[in-house]
């Protein structure tokens, strides 16, 4: 196997929404479209021209297909995607309305919820130089939880960096999931949060108080929607406002920005010039009804110096 710029891992479930202008009822007619955190971080990268792969479980079904098949058409290479006769794919409901977005999953028993230790060893093959988690996978269930436990305080695929995106989700986590988010962040690479979710987790208010929270990541990027994005890195703290856009859906903003923050990183990008890929690519899917945004290698502004060691360059 070919090694990947960057590996991202966890679930990906079918989205069911309405074409735009619709609302969840008998009067609409809808889209289905994969939807996850990872997989939409590994599309955008794979669409703006780096090796992306994604690792996951779908079931053996119709909706495992329409995922696996159109992650592929994106670039991203799904031959790390085990097919699960036993479970289900996962599916979810969009809902917009114009004081935001309602959600509703339906995933409990999913094929993803099966990731466990015993995927690592394919994985590893691949190499990556970056790895890709977030808050969601470990929530999902006890494999799941051990398995980004060994992902992240083990290393198994170092040296490849570990990327963390909190992405908290609230209904995952009866007891709020506090602190072992945050342990899993204080051990990654690279952490992106929310102001607002950290607040929500921590009750910190600035992105200086989750940074004096969280210290040991070498880069913390802390959104304040949008305000701005704070970069705490080993040369400095730098900060860029957010794009001024009419938000259409801000589903799977959060996973754009994080991956014009790791192509910039992947191309040797300065830290403004990062910050500001993401908030161009976090735009693009704000003014979308999708999760994901057309994009092409034209976006990624300038190459430079890739990630060779898997440690990040400052």
């Amino acid at each position: 196997m070919s090694a990947a710029d960057v590996l991202t891992i966890g679930e990906t479930m079918v989205m069911v929404t309405p074409q735009p202008g619709g609302r969840l009822d008998a009067r609409s007619t809808f889209l289905l479209r994969p939807g996850g955190a990872e997989s939409n971080v590994a599309a955008s990268l794979a669409m703006l021209g780096h090796s992306a792969a994604w690792a996951s479980a779908v079931g053996a079904d119709p909706l495992g297909d329409l995922v696996v098949d159109t992650l592929r058409g994106h670039g991203v290479d799904v031959s790390l995607v085990r097919r699960d006769p036993r479970r289900p794919t996962a599916v979810y409901f969009k809902d917009p309305a114009p004081t935001g977005t309602s959600v509703y999953y339906y995933r409990t028993g999913s094929a993803a919820s099966a990731l466990s230790t015993g995927d690592l060893a394919a994985w590893a093959a691949r190499h990556p130089r970056v790895t890709h988690l977030t808050g969601i996978t470990p929530a999902l269930s006890k494999p799941c939880h051990d398995l980004v436990r060994r992902l992240v305080h083990d290393r198994p695929l170092a040296p490849s960096l570990l990327s963390f995106d909190v992405n908290h989700r609230a209904a995952l986590w009866p007891d709020g999931g506090g602190d072992e988010l945050r342990a899993l962040a204080r051990a990654s690479d690279v952490v992106f949060v929310g102001r607002d979710e950290a607040h929500t987790l921590w009750g910190t208010t600035t992105a200086e108080s989750v940074r004096a929270l969280l210290p040991e990541p070498p880069y913390l990027i802390v959104k304040d929607a949008e305000v701005e994005a704070v970069a705490f890195t080993p040369s400095g703290t730098y900060r860029e406002p957010s794009c001024r856009v009419e938000v259409v859906d801000a589903v799977g903003a959060g996973d754009a920005f994080a991956a014009g923050w790791l192509s910039g990183l992947l191309d040797g990008l300065d830290e403004p010039e990062r910050l500001r890929l993401g908030h161009r690519l976090a735009a693009r899917v704000l003014r979308s009804p999708s999760d994901l945004a057309g994009l092409s290698p034209a976006d990624r502004k300038g190459v430079g110096s890739h990630v060779a060691d898997g440690r990040p360059r400052a």
